[in-house]
């Protein structure tokens, strides 16, 4: 069993994962909003609508033309508008479906070789996952450069496994919450800022180059600061360094004492369940993120500016409740609240006529996206031994991503097949099924429920 953490490591360790994840989703944000515009100059450069031009021959000619024979099967034409976003959604489960394989691998390696070790080997990849994007000129080395930050990324998980590594029973439901803050902070400001950037030019050949430049001094900043302030908090490792320091300074024989096993734990929730819930949640989740942009655009005549304006009200709310809301809950409890809210706004979106009314379907989602997934990964947490706490939330990761890669393709399918009221009734039974496993599936982990008085008020003290 290993010893708990000091109070004052726990709060360094918290500040240096807080500010690396703060940095590195915020870099990771800048080119969410890009996307439209991004994809329309490389069509412009590669593929352009023009019937004049000579019949290009490029890769990403070859991917829209598959990508027109899919719309081209849909009940109801699509505007040809509709193909950026097409061909955006596609890179997006891409980049998703590619976490879903990395994950795993990912978790496995930092349980063995350690969370700083893997952590750094990551932001070796997410590097040059960002370097390739400054020197995107042509869609093939952007293509590339998703590529390899959906195999490298793996920042999310392994900040998950430290700070799971450094609680106890009583602070792991707010450490967890402290993750998910970074997220709500990050898009609320992170969208913005990468679209101020790709007002300044910087390179004709890629007008991005400014936004793409400060990602990887972002990136480049979180290498180096990781480098030299995060310790390793893998417990088995962290025990044999303590034991090899304490034999050299007794000058003691090498044969020294080998570090305790792991204690066993007791599984409340079986993983597979955990897993499976996780997965469901985000397949219909995420479809329904992927497509609210289209329906405010065909309820509301929403622009990008007004569609941004309503994401950054959900994140800002998210921010709020992580803050001051679910890390004061038990996990299984905040998954409860998060899955009765997301059912309320599917129910919402399949039938609001005003704004007042989508803003009310997005307060919902901000509770969702406050409370269900950091609460799936502090269950997960619950249930994970030492020694395999990088591995088992690292194959949860890698169920949501593969639910977060497939979600908006599936979605957005029944949307332009059956109509709006047709695809959120079904994303609303989706979610009424996930409710269920939830709801009577899922059980309290012993220790997650047990935050009382004084000790809650200390581990609250504690964090940033």
């Amino acid at each position: 069993m290993a010893q708990p953490v000091e109070a004052a490591t726990r709060k360094r360790v918290l500040r240096v994962v807080f500010v690396s994840l703060l940095l590195d989703l915020i870099s990771f944000t800048f080119i969410l909003p890009l996307f439209p515009k991004l994809l329309e100059f490389y069509r412009n450069a590669e593929a352009p609508l023009d019937a004049s031009a000579p019949a290009s021959k490029t890769l990403l000619s070859s991917v829209l033309g598959y990508l027109n024979t899919y719309k081209a099967a849909f009940a109801r034409p699509i505007d040809s508008r509709y193909d950026i976003v097409l061909l955006g959604g596609a890179l997006g489960s891409l980049f998703s479906l590619l976490q879903a394989i990395a994950s795993p691998i990912i978790g496995h390696l930092s349980d063995r070789h350690g969370r700083r070790t893997a952590l750094l080997a990551s932001m070796a990849g997410n590097i040059l996952s960002v370097l390739l994007w400054v020197v995107a000129v042509d869609f093939r080395t952007f293509l590339a450069s998703r590529v390899v930050g959906g195999l490298s990324e793996g920042n999310v998980q392994l900040a998950t496994a430290i700070a799971t590594d450094i609680s106890d029973a009583n602070s792991r439901g707010s450490t967890m919450a402290l993750i998910g803050a970074c997220f709500s902070i990050a898009f609320t400001f992170g969208p913005a800022l990468g679209a101020y950037l790709s007002s300044i030019a910087t390179v004709a050949a890629n007008p991005f180059a400014t936004a793409a430049g400060v990602s990887l001094f972002l990136i480049l900043t979180e290498t180096v600061y990781l480098y030299y302030a995060l310790p390793e908090t893998l417990p088995r490792i962290v025990a044999e360094n303590k034991e090899n320091s304490a034999a050299t300074t007794a000058d003691k024989e090498t044969d020294t004492k080998t570090a305790p096993a792991p204690a066993l734990v007791q599984r409340t929730n079986s993983h597979f369940l955990l897993n499976f819930v996780h997965m469901t949640f985000l397949l219909f989740f995420s479809g329904m993120e992927f497509s609210l942009p289209f329906m405010t655009y065909d309820l509301f005549a929403y622009t990008s500016a007004k569609n941004g304006r309503l994401l950054g009200y959900v994140g800002l709310v998210a921010s709020l409740l992580q803050g001051g809301v679910t890390r004061r809950l038990p996990p299984l409890l905040s998954v409860r609240i998060g899955v009765v809210a997301c059912l309320i706004s599917f129910g919402l979106l399949a039938r609001i006529s005003t704004v007042s009314g989508l803003y009310l379907a997005a307060t919902g989602l901000a509770t969702t996206s406050a409370t269900v997934v950091s609460g799936l990964n502090t269950l997960s947490s619950f249930e994970a031994s030492e020694g395999e706490r990088g591995g088992k939330l690292g194959i949860l990761r890698s169920w949501g991503q593969l639910g977060r890669g497939l979600g908006p393709v599936l979605f957005t399918s029944v949307y332009w097949w059956a109509g709006r009221e047709v695809a959120y009734a079904i994303g609303a039974t989706g979610i009424a099924f996930v409710s269920l496993l939830v709801l009577f599936g899922l059980k309290n982990p012993p220790g997650s429920v047990q935050v009382r008085g004084a000790a809650k008020k200390k581990s609250e003290k504690q964090e940033l």
